[in-house]
């Protein structure tokens, strides 16, 4: 399927159609990796791997303790 390279500000991009979306899981706002094969000019697009319950968990401890010492982070990386 051919799409065209369009101009969007000063940046391009190439618009994905729904069936292709749907195809890799794919929604508007989702982040995707994309790989470029310079040896055989090829552009690959796939999902970004999702967090798993482990990093997710990391994540969200390390938001609450960020949150809660706020200040006190904002008061050290001042000295």
């Amino acid at each position: 399927m051919a799409q065209k390279v369009l101009q969007i500000g000063s940046s391009v991009g190439v618009t994905i159609p729904k069936g292709s979306l749907r195809t890799l899981g794919l929604k508007v706002g989702d982040q995707v990796r994309l790989d470029v094969d310079e040896n055989r000019k090829t552009v690959t697009i796939r999902p970004t791997k999702s967090e798993s319950g482990e990093d997710g968990t990391i994540a969200k401890l390390t938001l609450r303790f960020i949150n809660r010492y706020r200040s006190d982070l904002l008061a050290l990386a001042k000295k």
